[in-house]
């Protein structure tokens, strides 16, 4: 992997952070990352690839599984992102206005889109 990028905490942005870098688009680069970086969802990921992909000749799962991971470990490798997320559901589901709620969770779903595109490299 290379240099790591640099993203910046809060809604002014001026706190640097250092976020690793994502990895190659494969499974055996990502879960390299998840190992090294979140290794907090590796249990899962390995668990998820051995019921999904490990023992199948069919290998139409693996776009899906890989999109799944790829936006998991997006998240995950950013502790700031990833607290801002939970914080976003959190606030939703105990908000009692259905306005709000839905702000909440389309900002929500904004950001799991935004990382669920990321690149890699970057």
């Amino acid at each position: 992997m290379t240099a790591q990028p640099l993203h910046f905490d809060g809604p002014g942005g001026d706190r640097p952070r250092r976020v690793p870098p994502m990895p190659e688009r494969t499974p055996q680069a990502l879960r390299l990352a998840i190992q090294e970086h979140a290794p907090h969802l590796l249990p899962d990921f390995e668990a998820h690839w051995r019921r999904a992909i490990a023992d199948t000749f069919n290998l139409t799962p693996v776009p899906a599984f890989m999109r799944l991971w790829w936006t998991q470990y997006a998240i995950a490798r950013d502790p700031c992102l990833e607290a801002h997320l939970r914080d976003l559901e959190a606030r939703a589901a105990k908000s009692e206005d259905p306005k709000e709620s839905a702000a909440l969770l389309a900002e929500y779903s904004r950001l799991r889109h935004r990382a669920a595109g990321a690149e890699p490299g970057r």
